[in-house]
């Protein structure tokens, strides 16, 4: 059976202006970059702007397996899908970062016959944008530094420097330097850390940003220190928010891309979900909005972060209410979830399938706080058998869940042409989307409501750090903002040990910071961290050209 990439390498792909005829872009918004993708001029939604909106459908999952479940491949079968049952449809989803391609988890353009494309494009350079968020962090942490070299005139305290460093990469010896060592004309000798590029508050910048004026207001008010005085010190007390916009100017424009299927996908920002808000641009989502009469796009990890994020954060900064969620479930990770190791996921083991259904039962429970419809979507693998397809049918039935098999990856669109059929009927009945809590609430009270609403847990447990940092933001007036959780996407607790739909345990807020720009909190538990390591074998070991010059070995 042909791979992911032997599969996009073979595709015939459509001229991205065809694709942009097809998506109803006018060809004066368009900004190729060779045949096969182009930037989107904003414009383009501007002129829309008195026009109806789509109906918005988010996908999400219960909590993966390491190789992660499908939730983009869902999402573009979806999209295929919807488009063969002759809907006017555009997906959305987030770029890829290098760091998870040449790491261990792969990329993030699908897989199977259910890919967006150019698949080895999109996941390395594509048009540049990764680069861009790097360049305009790292110019930001350079004028700061200067800044204290040249004088310091804003009284800057080295040691609290909060703004960090990045790299799109995963580089664990970055979590921790120390800089301008040896000679005074090195600069100011201090600790420093780099963060992975899909990290940094610039990333969410971009992607909770309504245009390039907005992104330079919003870039301006982030604090990158605080004086001898305990004073913050922004990126505008640096008077280089004006040149972070200049970095950001082609950047801030959505990408458009298309399906093996020829669907037109705009692919655009990339946050994690576990240590960010993991959710694509509100430019791109606004834009197809106005473009498409459904919207499909995902949220990373499972439904405890992506789906959260999205719903309490990005839903509500951008003024959307979604009309359907899409929860994808895969049979191995419920058996995990169920006791099974890894190894052994590809054996049959209808009882620890059953077992491990409970993880998918909290997923479920957390979409129905939002008040949004929903379906499950069994994501299908070639191991499963029918045995235990019929029973996760069958267990859903029992609790009156909506459930409908993906095939997407071994069919591309007709593999998913009744889970589109569902999913049109989910959004032609009413939606009662809410946000789980009110943004004026406590600090706490909002972690509180998330740990206890989305995560199951009992209680909150806080360090000192945590709680002296709380108090300094209540000073501030930073308390009246939405809460970023940064946790392990390997568990509903913050134990990535810790599988199933795990009770009786507490979470545990070990530090936090504010992201004023980006307009959140973000809450740091357990062991999170924002500059993963590679694993022992790397993805990237066994990646080469060959003598015919195509690549192999990338997912």
């Amino acid at each position: 059976m042909n791979n992911d990439l032997r599969i996009a390498q073979a595709a015939v792909l459509e001229d991205i202006n065809i694709i942009a005829d097809k998506a109803g872009i006018d060809r004066k918004y368009l900004e190729p970059y060779g045949t096969n993708k182009a930037k989107i001029s904003l414009q383009v939604r501007e002129d829309r702007k008195d026009g109806p909106d789509g109906k918005l459908i988010l996908v999400t999952a219960i909590t993966p397996t390491k190789a992660g479940e499908g939730k983009s491949t869902t999402t573009i079968g979806l999209a295929d899908g919807l488009s063969k049952i002759n809907k006017n449809v555009m997906a959305c989803l987030r770029e890829p970062s290098l760091g998870p391609v040449f790491g261990l988890k792969g990329g993030a353009a699908g897989g199977g016959y259910a890919q967006v494309v150019p698949m080895e494009e999109i996941n390395l350079h594509f048009t540049g944008d990764m680069h861009a968020i790097t360049t305009c962090n790292n110019l930001i942490a350079a004028v700061l530094d200067n800044s204290m070299y040249q004088g310091n005139p804003l009284n800057i305290d080295p040691e609290q420097v909060v703004w960090k460093r990045c790299l799109d990469m995963n580089d664990r010896t970055l979590r921790d330097i120390t800089i301008g060592q040896k000679k005074r004309t090195n600069g100011v000798e201090r600790e420093d850390h780099f963060v992975i590029t899909v990290a940094t508050e610039v990333m969410a910048i971009l992607c909770l940003s309504h245009d390039l004026k907005d992104f330079q207001e919003r870039i301006g008010r982030c604090i990158v220190a605080y004086t001898y005085e305990g004073k913050p010190v922004t990126v505008k007390d640096l008077h280089v928010d004006g040149a972070a916009a200049v970095v950001m100017k082609e950047a801030i424009k959505p990408n458009l891309v298309q399906t093996l299927e020829h669907t037109p996908v705009l692919i655009h920002g990339g946050p994690f979900a576990n240590i960010a808000h993991g959710c694509n641009s509100l430019i791109a989502t606004t834009t197809a909005l106005k473009l498409a009469d459904y919207v499909v796009t995902e949220a990373g990890f499972g439904a405890d972060l992506g789906a959260e994020k999205f719903l309490d954060i990005k839903c509500r900064f951008g003024g959307l209410r979604p009309n359907a969620v899409v929860i994808v479930a895969t049979v191995r990770a419920l058996k995990m979830h169920g006791g099974v190791e890894q190894e052994d996921l590809t054996k049959e083991n209808v009882e620890a399938m059953l077992a491990g259904a409970e993880n998918l039962a909290k997923h479920v429970d957390s979409i129905q706080h939002f008040g949004v419809p929903f379906i499950i979507a069994i994501n299908k693998f070639s191991a499963d058998t029918e045995k235990e397809v019929d029973a996760l049918k069958n267990w859903c039935a029992e609790r009156g869940f909506p459930v409908e098999l993906s095939d997407g990856w071994a069919r591309g669109g007709d593999g998913t042409i009744e889970l589109a059929e569902k999913v049109v009927a989910l959004c032609d009945g009413e939606t009662h989307y809410a946000p789980i809590y009110d943004e004026n609430e406590p600090i706490k009270a909002k972690i509180l409501k998330i740990a206890q609403t989305i995560y199951g847990a009992d209680d909150v447990e806080y360090s000192e750090l945590a709680e002296e940092k709380i108090k300094i933001f209540m000073a501030n007036g930073w308390d009246h903002m939405p809460v970023c959780m940064a946790k392990t996407q390997m568990s509903l607790s913050d134990n990535d040990k810790v599988k199933g739909r795990p009770r009786g345990f507490n979470i545990h807020v070990q530090d936090l910071s504010v992201s004023a720009g980006a307009g959140f909190l973000v809450a740091y538990t357990g062991t999170i961290l924002t500059m993963p390591g590679l694993p022992k074998v790397p993805a990237a070991i066994n990646m080469g050209v060959d003598e015919n010059g195509d690549s192999f070995g990338i997912f």
